[in-house]
C-alpha cells in the first residue's frame, strides 16, 4: 500500500534539502564504535517548519546512550556481496532490502542474520519518504527504545564513496516476514486467528511502549500491517520509524506537522488538520484489528467499488450482529472464535471513534485486548479432552 505526502509546507521542503548526516570518513571511527545520543543529534537538523514548537524531532533523544553499531560501507558490501541481487529480500520506495551474516560485536566468533536496508538514491518516493530526514529519524529513535515489540536496530553505516552518499539501517532479521505478507489473499497458509490475536497484543504492547512508556512520548505516524514485523517465533515488531515523531511538550495538544502516512490508515482529523496526536495512532490501530478479522486490506482498487474503502463496507455487517459473520476471513477456520472476534471489532470501533478525544489511550486498548486474549485461551483449554481418572504414563 502506497504511502502520501500532500500540503507540504515551502520551509520542510527546504529543510529537508539541507539535512546533513555524519560522514563516517570524516568524522566517525571504527566499525564497532558506539554513539551517545547527543552524539548523533549534534548532526541532525532541526525540523522547525512543521513542529508547533519550532524545536527538533527528538530533542529529548539526546541525552540519552545509543548502543548502536558503525558499520564500514566495505563490510556491509563484503557480507551482502556487494548488494548482489540474490541476498535481496525486499524493496520499496526506500530501496533495497538484503539478507546476510554479520559477526557480533560482542563476540566476533558469533554470527547476526541481519537485514541491511539500503537508502535508494533514486525515485521519488526514494527522496520523500526514506531521505536523509527518515533516515536519521530511525537512527535516533530505535538508537535509544528498547522493548522486545519494536523490531532492533543494530546499527547503520553512513558514508560517502565514488558512488555519492551511502546511508544504510542494519536490522536484526526477523524470518517470517510481515503481518501484511500473510494476511495477503497472495498467501499460502493465512494466520489462524489465535495467532492473529496474538499479533493484535503484541502490536498494541509495542504502541503502548512509544505512547507512554518512556519518559516523552514517541508518535509512530505510519502504523499499518507491512511495518509489523514477525520473528522466528511468530511474535510482531512495530519496524520502520522513519516518519516517527516527538508527542506534543507539555501543555500543548498536538504536534502541526504536514501530512504524510499511508492511505487507508490515517486518522480523517490528521489528514484534515496536520494535527498529529497518540490518538492518531490508536486510530491506525482500529483499522488494523479490522484487517486482521476480514483479510482485507484497507483500501484495496481490485474489489468492487463498494468494497474497496474497508472501513465504508463494514458498516451494515457490524451494526447488526446477525451479519458480523460476513465479514470474518473466510480462509481460516473460526472454531468458535466468533465471539472474540466481534470482542476485538468492539475495541476496533472505539479505537475509530471520530473525535480523538474519545479514542481510548493504548494502555487502555492493551488491557480491553489483554482480556480478550486469556478468555480466548481459557476456552480453548476448556475444549481440550478430558483427562481426569487417567492414570499417568511414565
Amino acid at each position: 500500500m502506497k504511502c502520501f505526502c500532500f500540503g507540504k509546507k515551502k520551509d520542510e521542503l527546504k529543510s529537508k534539502e539541507s539535512i546533513s548526516i555524519p560522514s563516517s570518513n570524516s568524522t566517525l571511527t571504527g566499525s564497532n564504535t558506539r554513539r551517545s545520543g547527543s552524539e548523533f543529534n549534534s548532526h541532525s537538523i532541526s525540523n522547525t517548519s512543521t513542529e508547533s514548537t519550532g524545536r527538533s524531532p527528538f530533542p529529548c533523544l539526546t541525552q540519552r546512550t545509543s548502543n548502536l553499531r558503525l558499520f564500514s560501507l566495505s563490510e556491509l558490501k563484503t557480507a551482502t556481496k556487494d548488494f548482489n541481487r540474490a541476498a535481496k529480500i525486499g524493496e520499496g520506495g526506500f530501496g533495497c532490502v538484503y539478507k546476510c551474516v554479520v559477526k557480533s560485536s560482542e563476540d566476533p566468533q558469533r554470527k547476526l542474520d541481519v537485514a541491511v536496508k539500503q537508502l535508494g538514491k533514486r525515485g521519488l518516493q526514494a527522496r520523500l519518504f526514506m531521505g536523509h530526514k527518515e533516515w536519521v529519524t530511525e537512527v535516533n529513535v530505535l538508537g535509544v527504545v528498547e522493548h522486545p515489540n519494536l523490531v532492533k536496530l543494530v546499527g547503520y553505516c553512513a558514508e560517502d564513496d565514488e558512488r555519492g552518499i551511502q546511508r544504510l539501517l542494519v536490522y536484526e532479521y526477523l524470518p517470517n516476514g510481515s503481518v501484511e505478507d500473510h494476511l495477503s489473499s497472495r498467501s499460502e497458509s493465512p494466520l489462524p486467528w489465535a495467532m492473529r490475536l496474538k499479533i493484535a497484543q503484541d502490536a498494541a504492547r509495542g504502541l503502548t511502549y512509544l505512547h507512554e512508556g518512556m519518559d516523552f512520548q514517541i508518535i509512530f505516524r505510519d502504523f499499518k500491517s507491512s511495518n509489523i514485523l514477525l520473528d522466528g517465533q511468530w511474535n510482531a515488531k512495530l519496524s520502520d520509524f522513519g516518519l516517527a515523531r516527538l508527542g506534543p511538550s507539555e501543555g500543548l495538544t498536538h504536534v502541526s506537522t504536514a501530512v504524510v502516512g499511508t492511505m487507508g490508515y490515517a486518522a480523517p482529523e490528521y489528514i484534515r488538520t496536520g494535527h498529529l496526536t497518540s490518538k492518531s495512532d490508536v486510530w491506525g490501530y482500529g483499522v488494523f484489528i479490522y484487517e486482521l478479522i476480514t483479510g482485507r486490506r484497507p483500501l484495496d482498487k481490485n474489489r468492487p467499488k463498494n468494497e474497496q474503502k474497508l472501513l465504508d463496507w463494514l458498516k451494515p455487517y457490524i451494526s447488526d450482529t446477525k451479519k458480523f459473520h460476513q465479514i470474518l476471513d473466510p480462509r481460516i477456520e473460526w472454531n468458535g472464535s466468533h465471539k472474540s472476534a466481534q470482542k476485538l471489532a468492539a475495541v476496533a470501533d472505539r479505537c475509530l471513534i471520530r473525535h480523538p478525544k474519545q479514542r481510548p489511550k493504548m494502555s487502555e486498548v492493551l488491557e480491553m485486548v489483554n482480556r480478550i486474549v486469556d478468555a480466548s485461551q481459557e476456552m480453548s483449554s476448556s475444549q481440550l479432552p478430558k483427562t481426569k481418572g487417567l492414570k499417568p504414563t511414565v
